[in-house]
């Protein structure tokens, strides 16, 4: 069979930049791993088919195998993600996919607005690094219409309630806890938490829904705080960032959802902070782990406890057996947000747009579209 003339070095950047080692990767090819180090050393090409399936295995077009140089690969975003001094950390390709396939359909949101005549949305970068976290807080709340705690309700109902405000405003929220529809390729929590892009006329939070439902509601507040700074950035939310930007998300999100003078004037010494964390959990209609970290931001417990505690938690929440879950349409209006799915629906079934970009862009059968439509989003 004919050989591909591939270039050796684009073949070892490949596979590292997938995270894949020689032996996985050659049985994944079905060839001996031997076989495969010869390619990368320049000794043997692969057969066509071979290196198809070589790119279809390491997520790259076909087209990069024939290149002298690998093409550069920075992430579109700022990475925020620096941890003390430990440096950056590595972007995996899961998470520069999804951030690339994110922005593909913020582009075309962002055109589609322009196109419409809108204008841009005021909230965007409406608020500076230099305000006081209450200012900005206060800010936020009057734009979403919503007071200082909830006066009912679970956490998960004051999430919801949030979706809905923020997406009013014209903000995408996404959702999802794998690389498009592969859920052979599950998002990591340890890597990143949500990231966020902070665009005028389509800002765009997204949140990885890997993690434990109770700390998405924080997720959601810090990447929101990044949209009203107009800083966009991937963000792991994790206590003690150096970088400036996301110290003021961390504490404009603990004091959205937990303010500090009302908090401490509720936590009971004289009960175990165990305690304290499930009572102020209930009384500000948040998450456990909302209510630990704001214990551990405040100084009631430490950060070995409430690394414990939320682990412990992460760790319940897997333990779970599910029922089942969500219908497929569902799952892919959390995914590109309702507003966009609602958009290019409706410019689809216009004919504005083609059945087949519009099945693209959002995850659904150009034969199912005008079913989705009336089902999913009741249009």
């Amino acid at each position: 069979m004919a050989q591909a003339h591939v270039n050796s070095d684009i073949l070892s950047w490949a596979r590292n930049r997938a995270r894949l080692s020689t032996s996985v990767l050659a049985e994944k090819l079905h060839v001996k791993e031997e076989k495969l180090q010869r390619w990368e050393a320049g000794e043997e090409k692969p057969t066509f088919r071979q290196a198809q399936d070589f790119a279809h295995h390491t997520h790259i077009p076909f087209g990069y195998l024939f290149l002298n140089t690998p093409p550069a690969d920075e992430l579109p975003i700022p990475d925020l993600r620096t941890i003390g001094s430990h440096g950056p950390l590595e972007i995996s390709l899961d998470l520069r996919d999804t951030v690339r396939e994110v922005l593909r359909r913020q582009l075309w949101y962002r055109e589609y607005q322009i196109d419409q005549g809108r204008d841009p949305i005021t909230v965007v970068g409406s608020v500076s690094p230099n305000m006081s976290v209450m200012s900005i807080v206060e800010n936020m709340r009057s734009h979403l219409g919503v007071g200082r705690w909830p006066d009912r309700g679970r956490w998960d109902t004051y999430f919801n309630d949030l979706l809905r405000r923020i997406e009013a405003l014209g903000i995408l929220v996404m959702r999802s806890s794998m690389v498009g529809s592969n859920t052979r390729r599950i998002l990591s929590v340890k890597e990143f938490r949500g990231f966020a892009i902070a665009d005028g006329y389509a800002p765009v939070v997204f949140i990885n829904t890997s993690d434990c439902p109770e700390a998405r509601l924080f997720t959601l507040l810090h990447e929101l705080t990044h949209i009203w700074l107009g800083e966009s950035g991937v963000s792991d939310g994790e206590y003690g960032s150096h970088r400036k930007v996301e110290k003021i998300c961390n504490a404009v999100a603990a004091e959205f959802l937990v303010p500090e003078d009302e908090f401490k004037q509720r936590w009971n010494s004289s009960e175990e902070w165990r305690w304290n964390v499930g009572a102020l959990a209930s009384h500000f209609h948040v998450s456990q782990w909302v209510s630990a970290r704001r214990a551990m931001d405040l100084g009631y417990i430490d950060f070995e406890e409430y690394q414990a505690f939320i682990s412990q938690r992460l760790a319940d929440y897997k333990a779970i057996e599910r029922d089942g879950a969500p219908r497929y349409s569902l799952l892919q209006t959390l995914k590109v947000s309702k507003r966009l799915a609602m958009a290019v629906t409706s410019e689809a079934l216009s004919g504005r747009i083609l059945l087949r970009d519009a099945g693209q862009l959002i995850g659904i059968k150009p034969h199912k579209l005008a079913e989705y439509a009336r089902q999913e989003l009741g249009i």
